[in-house]
């Protein structure tokens, strides 16, 4: 007798074509899903007869319409939950910017990348506070290749921080220098949203049984950065259908591709700038993106017609350590503020990094803990749509407006 174990058991995520249709078997577009745990499970309403009877029993109990929920929750690391963190926000990821081969730029050591004016604009260009980048082609070799975050721009400089703390090293102008925001971005943009629909396999290998679920949304994602201990990563899921495979019809995916391979990023290794500065101070931050999906039953039907998308709504909790008055006034005052992170999977140069902005945020409390010990201020906030038109806020050149929250992945091209 062989009983399912949890080691042995498969998680695997594939797009689909369109709501209704299962994604297609062997089409090498399902991909192994790297976790912790993933507790997908097929759920029903119940109804209890409430007749009074004189033999003083319930005589019925009957299912009602079925759903699909549960949670994908795994460590953090880059190129392993694009497609939900996309499907999410609403907006496929798309590549970064680039300045491509310009003698124009000069670097120095506070962290300045410098162009003239009348020869092109950071602005125009589309590079944005939070983006991370890396150039190329600097005679200074150590300027090459590393990862800054952009904390300032404007139409002649974009002021930069590196993600490992290393400092950029002076040099005129004159050489063919590429300036590229890394890998792939995506955010909630003002239109265009998109609507993406997953079928995600349980395949149970020691007892070869798979449960397929279909017309599957993210509905909920929290990602915690802890001072000590690994980045997490939580997706909560609701669907519509599923399959139930017996033995000698599993696993239902015959084509699929290996789980990304990416390390596991900690917030000890990058950075977190508030209104444009390091902070050094914040003992944990952590934030959650709720999709605020509905949907209804039908009379004659025991599955839901749809999943209906909701606002994109952002909070979050950041503990920071008690040292003046900025951060309390920042809730005492109700000040705006930027919030922007990145990670890395290690303390190189050009490690792969995953990074979050959101450029307008509004803290809602500043409650102080006691003890013998540092006090730590806990302020939940809340991030709102960026409505301040201009180059320097979160998101592409192509939007006026900025977002709520944009994610930049370095491993996707």
């Amino acid at each position: 007798m062989s009983i399912a174990s949890g080691i042995e058991k498969k998680v695997i995520l594939a797009p689909q074509a369109t709501q209704g249709t299962v994604a297609v078997a062997g089409l090498a577009t399902a991909q192994y899903m790297r976790r912790v745990t993933s507790d997908l499970n097929l759920t029903k309403e119940t109804y209890q007869s409430n007749e009074i009877r004189p033999d003083r029993q319930v005589a019925d109990f009957r299912h009602g319409v079925q759903s699909v929920e549960g949670t994908l929750n795994g460590e953090l690391s880059p190129g392993t939950y694009d497609l939900f963190m996309a499907a999410i926000l609403r907006k496929d990821f798309i590549a970064g910017v680039s300045d491509a081969a310009n003698s124009n730029v000069a670097s120095d050591a506070a962290g300045t990348l410098t162009r003239d004016d009348a020869l092109g604009s950071w602005l125009e260009d589309g590079f944005k506070i939070g983006d991370v980048i890396r150039c190329t082609g600097f005679t200074a070799t150590a300027n090459n290749g590393i990862n800054l975050m952009i904390t300032a721009v404007t139409d002649t400089v974009l002021t930069v921080l590196a993600l490992n703390g290393s400092t950029l090293t002076t040099e005129a102008k004159g050489q063919a220098v590429t300036t590229t925001v890394t890998g792939k971005k995506t955010w909630t943009p003002l239109t265009g949203h998109t609507e993406d629909w997953f079928t995600m396999e349980h395949y149970f290998e020691d007892v070869d049984l798979s449960e397929v679920y279909y017309d599957i949304k993210p509905n909920s994602m929290n990602i915690s950065l802890p001072a000590t201990g690994l980045a997490t990563i939580d997706t909560g899921i609701m669907g519509l259908n599923h399959n139930f495979l017996e033995t000698g019809e599993s696993p239902y995916f015959s084509a699929v591709l290996d789980a990304s391979t990416q390390g596991i990023v900690a917030a000890v290794n990058g950075v977190i700038t508030v209104e444009g500065t390091s902070i050094a101070l914040i003992t944990s931050l952590d934030f959650s993106i709720a999709a605020n999906l509905t949907n209804e039953p039908v009379v004659g039907s025991d599955v839901k017609p749809d999943l209906f998308d909701g606002k994109v709504v952002v909070t979050g909790n950041m503990s920071v350590y008690f040292e003046d008055a900025t951060f309390r006034d920042y809730f005492k005052n109700e000040t705006e503020v930027s919030i922007a992170c990145a990670f890395t999977t290690s303390n190189d140069d050009d490690a792969e990094f995953i990074s979050f902005s959101m450029p307008r945020v509004k803290v809602g409390g500043s409650s102080k803990d006691d003890g013998e010990k540092g006090i730590i201020q806990t302020m939940p906030f809340t991030a709102l749509l960026d409505t301040n038109a201009g180059g320097d806020t979160g998101v592409t050149a192509t939007d006026t407006l900025s977002t709520t929250l944009s994610i930049q992945d370095s491993t996707l091209s």
